[in-house]
């Protein structure tokens, strides 16, 4: 029987491909959760995708039995928790489950965007943090190098750190003493009454939902009856269990544990994350502090290319939102596209991966519209919509003005660089706040509109520092902007799939660029079509796609032939004339696609 003593929780915190999945692997494999047949690489990355991208999407969780050299045996409870910015609030929560964490730094990189903005949140927490410098097996490894960096940039003392090697498995043993030594067991009584942190919920076809949950105060055993505090809704416990990192049935957990209890609920909004659960008889007089629902800050429309694909579109929004609760979605219709749905993500990477797994797991072909922010637009009557289509905004007349979201950006990058990636900051708005070395490493602070940010910033900002610029962000709130939408119209119809919300002083040059896209893109009809891009009723820009002309003057000649030429000329107006006003101008999916891709160029 162990007690709270010999436990230890801790989360792991990195930037992207730092090395968090193998080293969870590693020490896996020492403490014997997995036998060498069991083991696989990145073996928490339970998803296809995540291990196809190799990033880590879902944080996961361990319960491992260790013998320290001293002879003592402890519990080991490890969260491993996502790198990219777009699923910080995974790492927050998993953070609050835990006393200590241990911060991975690749000793080839350094400290990196992600690094900081995870150290963060860790000091936030009060968390006890152990620096663990990995990839020293490289040939370009710089430890002393990474050390001053992790103390210059971070401001954490590094005397205790511990070099080491996910590959080969170097230092894992100094890291598993480490912990023992350096990382304090929870706080907790077990013979309290029960309270419990909601850390975590999922989807289990066969089980309904899994509830992750961290013990604070005293046992939670099967067939005892429990209260979700926010919600009021009472359960019976069927089953508790620990992951080892199998699913193991336990008795019971007690206080400082992690595991998971299936209460037969089926729906999953019943369970909040980061809500209290404590026992129903013996009821909480308050909850635990929880922490920050996460907020969707992207918002794209998704419809399928073929119409017939509607209903099965529904049921793959419905079952992934099942596993993921910061995902969201409602119906939506568009004159052009038909029938889809507005979604709303954490960032890009997010909406890329829903994508993705919606293509991949329920064989969809999707069409999505350009992505956008969430606007607070102020009317004069005092009254605030929260826009998130930008065809759905109220008339100009009875707005006051429009508020746009605006992030407090990261970004750390070798100095060489810093000249061109300060030029793009100040073309996307940018404010600079900051500007810090580390050696021959800038760390620069900028505040910058999030709609500006969301297309294709960290792209080219990887692309002109070939890669080793990093880049994190955390939203500030909402700010006043000269925003203005535009529209885009096609034989004098407005498809408002294409409307975008941009500033004043770009839209001329968008819709411009716009109109040139489309014009190679829609293909030619019998008669001339125009595309313009209007602000309100004002057109800003105009292309023209010229129609096919028949030659209807081939078989006249000889007398009189003027005027029967001009006879058939008129004619061949008036059809043209005729057919612009009944022709329905097809536009292809290509078209959608260009003008996304024209933010990108």
């Amino acid at each position: 029987m162990s007690t709270i003593d010999n436990i230890r929780n801790f989360a792991i915190i990195a930037h992207i491909d730092h090395g968090k999945s193998t080293i969870a692997d590693r020490i896996i494999h020492k403490c014997g959760g997995l036998t060498e047949r069991e083991m696989k690489a990145q073996v928490l990355d339970s998803m296809d995708i995540e291990r196809e991208r190799g990033i880590t999407i879902k944080a996961q969780t361990v319960k491992l039995n260790y013998k320290s050299k001293d002879g003592k045996d402890y519990i080991l409870n490890i969260i491993d928790t996502p790198g990219h910015v777009d699923f910080s609030y995974e790492v927050s929560r998993s953070l609050y489950a835990c006393e200590g964490s241990i911060l991975i730094v690749d000793s080839t990189q350094g400290v990196e965007a992600q690094t900081l903005a995870n150290v963060y949140q860790a000091m936030d927490t009060n968390h006890e943090i152990i620096p663990i410098l990995n990839k020293i097996d490289l040939p370009a490894s710089e430890i002393e190098k990474t050390k001053n960096q992790i103390e210059e940039v971070i401001g954490i003392d590094t005397s205790n750190s511990v070099p080491c090697s996910g590959k080969t498995g170097e230092g894992i043993d100094e890291i598993l003493e480490k912990i023992i030594q350096t990382l304090p067991p929870p706080r907790g009584n077990k013979n309290d009454i029960l309270k419990c942190l909601l850390v975590d919920s999922w989807y289990d076809s066969y089980l309904g939902v899994v509830i992750l949950i961290r013990v604070i105060d005293g046992k939670i055993k099967k067939n005892m009856k429990i209260k979700m505090m926010s919600t009021n809704q009472e359960h019976i416990v069927e089953k508790v269990g620990v992951f080892t990192p199998k699913p193991k049935d336990m008795d019971e957990l007690n206080s400082g544990e992690i595991g998971f209890i299936i209460t037969g609920i089926k729906n999953l909004s019943d369970t909040k994350v980061g809500d209290t659960i404590c026992e129903a008889n013996k009821p909480l007089k308050e909850a635990l502090p929880g922490f920050k629902p996460s907020k969707p800050v992207v918002f794209c429309g998704l419809f399928p290319v073929d119409s017939s694909e509607y209903q099965k579109l529904k049921d793959g929004l419905a079952k992934l939102k099942l596993n993921d609760s910061s995902f969201s979605y409602e119906p939506e219709s568009s004159s052009a596209l038909g029938l889809g749905f507005r979604c709303g993500f954490l960032g890009l990477l997010h909406l890329e991966i829903i994508t993705e797994r919606l293509e991949r797991e329920f064989d969809i072909n999707l069409l999505t519209t350009t992505p956008g922010v969430v606007y607070k637009v102020h009317l004069n009557n005092d009254k605030v919509l929260d826009l998130q289509n930008p065809s759905n905004l109220p008339d100009p007349t009875i707005i006051k003005y429009i508020e746009e979201p605006w992030i407090k950006a990261t970004i750390i990058t070798p100095d060489q660089y810093l000249g061109p990636i300060i030029k793009i900051c100040q073309n996307k708005r940018g404010i600079q706040t900051n500007l810090n070395y580390s050696g021959n490493r800038a760390v620069l602070n900028y505040e910058i509109p999030l709609n500006e940010v969301v297309f294709d910033f960290n792209d080219r900002l990887k692309s002109i520092t070939s890669g080793y610029a990093s880049f994190d962000y955390e939203i500030i709130g909402h700010r006043e902007g000269e925003l203005v939408k535009l529209s885009i119209l096609v034989n004098g119809e407005p498809v408002d799939a294409l409307a975008m919300m941009v500033h004043k002083d770009f839209a001329q040059t968008i819709g411009r660029e716009v109109c040139e896209k489309l014009k190679d893109l829609i293909p030619r009809h019998n008669f001339m079509i125009p595309i313009q891009a209007a602000i309100g009723g004002k057109i800003i820009a105009r292309e023209t796609i010229k129609g096919f002309k028949k030659d209807v003057l081939t078989k006249i000649h000889g007398g009189g032939a003027r005027d029967r030429k001009r006879k058939l000329l008129d004619k061949q107006k008036k059809g043209k004339a005729r057919s612009k006003q009944f022709g329905k101008v097809e536009i292809p999916q290509e078209a959608f696609i260009g003008v996304l891709k024209i933010n990108k160029d």
